[in-house]
């Protein structure tokens, strides 16, 4: 076994892994020289996601934080005993400066602003009003991220249910929609296509190329759900009283908020275009200029927002860290545990998932539409569907103006299978398990892991299967 620790489009990358958990530093480590045991720590965090919190939900509730520092020593420990301490602390500091502090970072001022906003005046949670809320979401989700549209959105949606009975349904369809496939039409929208932007895609292009799919996935969504939600509509009723009864006009309290929103984008969007050239050296991690003034920028907007937000619409929006902290905790050992099955992906054929590589291939040498997006989608499922867009994306060649034109259908799959089949799971993209943990704190019972799976695969496959048939074949 070895380990290398030469960057790879370290300029790119590092730009990129600042929208969200963009890109896992993978490429520090040569997947070709590990073997598939090292993906056990990973696959052992996964598991406890999903069956403590039903085996021992108790025990997990209080010790959550305990088990996932417990998995990410599973991989960090026996990995400075091979390689050496050198090369661990290598691989921590990079995840740790390069792609946690970053997503943490963002999460926290897109959590702390949206959650800023109260908008008055108690919807009714009908169908209807609920299919217009997750169309509006949708929209917002290709302009400001998927993450800030579904911290801006989900809240009030809550409350305008929250008299009724049967509600965890109406949250999946959200993280359906809003978090996952609204955001499929820019670069803003979700950090796939932000990395495709960073490597040469232009920035119109998803939009011409996925505009159809994205109309068809989620207009079928939510005509699936319009006819769900209508049948527990009718057959449940409501609760006598609404607990949050508001007969004000509708409105927004702390709208200086939607501005704090916008500075975020505009930090991003900063840290991804603007190349100063200077960089500093951090215990072996490059910190851009342009990344650690993204950063601070953020942290500034979310110390603003604590100042400038009335604490009335806080407390109205029944504003909790607790997400926030469930979320820190647990995504800080699945980046860890993830690092070696993103090194052992990117390392292609030559590593321990080759199989992946000849399965996307065709008998010609020619790359396959169909398996590039089930392949990019089911792996964008459970690992983070930025750098699995990135391995993809140079499986299929690299050039930007080869796959924008001559291998466009190919392009096209592997931004639609990182994009929509991250709502595949709750670890899938970033926002799936912040709307869960919200939903969690605002007393609503949500799907377990594989409960939610269950959902995914009952309404998301069949559709995935149906575009596969009508666009990637």
């Amino acid at each position: 076994m070895s380990i290398s620790l030469v960057p790879t489009a370290r300029r790119a990358a590092c730009a990129a892994s600042l929208f969200l958990p963009l890109l896992a530093r993978a490429s520090e480590i040569d997947g070709a020289g590990l073997s598939a045991w090292w993906a056990l720590p990973f696959a052992g965090m996964l598991l406890s996601i999903a069956l403590l919190p039903l085996l021992i939900p108790h025990v997990w509730h209080h010790h959550f934080g305990k088990i996932a520092l417990g998995w990410a020593l599973a991989f960090i420990a026996p990995f400075a005993a091979v390689f050496g301490l050198g090369a661990a602390g290598a691989a921590f500091m990079h995840t740790l400066l390069g792609e946690y502090l970053p997503f943490v970072i963002l999460l926290t001022a897109l959590f702390t602003t949206a959650g800023g906003i109260y908008v008055r005046g108690n919807l009714h949670g009908s169908p209807s009003t609920n299919c217009t809320l997750m169309a509006v979401g949708a929209v917002l989700a290709s302009v400001m991220g998927t993450t800030g549209a579904s911290m801006l959105m989900v809240r009030p949606l809550i409350r305008a249910n929250d008299n009724r009975k049967h509600t965890a349904h109406v949250v999946v369809f959200f993280i359906f929609i809003v978090s996952n496939a609204g955001g499929s039409l820019t670069p803003l929208g979700d950090p796939p296509l932000f990395l495709g932007f960073l490597q040469g895609v232009e920035f119109g292009w998803t939009f011409k190329h996925l505009l159809p799919e994205t109309l068809f996935l989620v207009g079928a969504l939510l005509a699936i759900f319009f006819v769900l939600d209508g049948w527990y509509y009718r057959r449940e009723g409501v609760l006598p009283q609404d607990p949050t009864p508001d007969t004000q006009k509708l409105g927004l309290l702390g709208g200086i908020n939607l501005l704090l929103l916008g500075a975020v984008v505009a930090l991003v969007l900063m840290s991804g275009l603007w190349k100063p050239g200077l960089a500093w050296d951090v215990a072996g991690t490059e910190v851009e200029l342009q990344s650690l003034v993204r950063d601070l920028g953020l942290i500034a907007v979310t110390v603003l927002s604590m100042v400038l937000t009335p604490a009335t619409a806080r407390l109205a929006n029944q504003f909790s860290w607790a997400p926030m902290q469930e979320v820190a905790k647990l995504f800080a050992a699945i980046f860890l545990t993830m690092l070696p099955v993103l090194a052992m992906l990117k390392a292609g054929a030559a590593g321990p998932f080759s199989a992946v590589v000849n399965a996307v291939t065709g008998p010609d040498g020619q790359p396959l539409p169909w398996a590039y997006f089930w392949f990019s989608g089911l792996l964008s499922s459970f690992l983070d569907n930025a750098p699995t867009y990135l391995v993809f994306f140079n499986l299929a060649g690299g050039d930007p103006q080869v796959l924008m034109t001559v291998l466009a259908p190919t392009l096209a799959a592997v931004s639609a299978g990182s994009v929509y089949m991250g709502a595949n799971s709750y670890i899938g993209n970033a926002p799936n398990f912040m709307v869960k943990a919200i939903a969690e704190d605002r007393g609503i019972r949500m799907p377990s892991f594989f409960g939610y799976m269950l959902w995914s695969s009952a309404v998301l496959l069949p559709l995935f299967a149906v575009m596969t048939f009508i666009w990637f074949r």
